[in-house]
């Protein structure tokens, strides 16, 4: 088989001029075809044929040809639908998808630099771990907002594999115990794991929630009730003071509830301040100590 292509490595008069744009050279070879050398017709070309034969044609070249850069490009625009392929397992994080793409690009180029055809291994199978690898090295070291340890880094990619290999299995999603049977590690680590995969960035407390109504999450917080520190007192003052005679329950009313003063209650029960004072005094000590109260 062979592939019909135009030499325009040199201009019209004879001088070395800019080599075409990527975009017309894969024109150029889908326009071509390939040609069957028994029957001479030509065939369309599909992405995994065309790579093969611009790496082809890029190992023909030597290293200071300026067309090994037009074909480099070339190979980078037609696996491009790779690194998009790659960048959906990867939609459910916060970043846009075309920042993803972006990185993967990279990866795409450092497999396009590194492959040799000639062990045998067909180009996508090659650059998609590369493709992958770049990708999850930026959501590592470049998107979380908070620090995260290496070790933990490393270990979420054994534990995310390990849940969907158990997913699959189990039909559902696995458990901690499961998890961390499966990669024989304690069920602390995978739960750390669990907290630090998540761990990508953090929510403003004063961003609105569109799910919420509009509220911010600082607005749904909760708050330290001062008061919760006296209702077990209260319960326990409740619970003696229904023990207590009628006249000297009024007494703790009138005094503590209704804020009046040893004056004023003994001219409210019509008995002298001194035998107020001694009444309180004799319902307190009783209160204090939990004890019922005996005439």
């Amino acid at each position: 088989m062979s592939v019909r292509t135009q030499d325009s490595a040199r201009g019209t008069d004879g001088e070395q001029s800019a080599p075409p744009p990527a975009d017309s050279l894969v024109a150029e070879l889908k326009a071509a075809g390939l040609r069957d050398r028994q029957s001479g017709t030509r065939t369309p070309v599909d992405v995994r044929t065309l790579t093969r034969v611009l790496f082809e044609r890029l190992a023909e070249l030597p290293p200071d040809a300026p067309e090994r850069e037009r074909v480099r490009a070339a190979l980078i625009e037609i696996n491009v639908p790779l690194v998009r392929y790659a960048a959906t397992r990867f939609r459910s994080r916060s970043e846009p998808m075309e920042d993803i793409v972006q990185v993967g690009t990279i990866g795409l180029i450092n497999a396009i630099d590194r492959f040799d055809p000639s062990r045998g291994v067909q180009f996508p199978t090659y650059a998609l771990p590369t493709i992958l690898g770049e990708i999850k090295r930026y959501f590592r070291d470049n998107v979380r907002t908070m620090h995260v340890p290496r070790r933990l880094q490393e270990l979420w990619v054994q534990v995310s594999g390990a849940m969907e290999e158990l997913t699959v299995t189990h039909g559902r999603s696995p458990k901690v115990p499961e998890i961390a049977a499966c990669l024989r590690i304690p069920e602390e680590d995978v739960r750390a794991c669990l907290d630090a995969g998540r761990a990508y960035n953090a929510a403003s407390l004063e961003a609105a929630q569109e799910h919420e109504g509009g509220l911010a999450l600082l607005d749904r917080l909760g708050y330290e009730d001062s008061a919760l520190a006296d209702v077990e007192h209260r319960d326990m003052v409740r619970h003696l003071l229904v023990q207590l005679p009628e006249r000297e329950r009024r007494i703790i009313m009138l005094r503590f509830f209704a804020n009046l003063t040893q004056s004023q209650i003994s001219t409210e029960l019509g008995m002298s301040q001194m035998h107020v004072s001694r009444l309180l005094s004799r319902i307190l000590t009783r209160l204090r100590t939990g004890n019922s109260w005996e005439e």
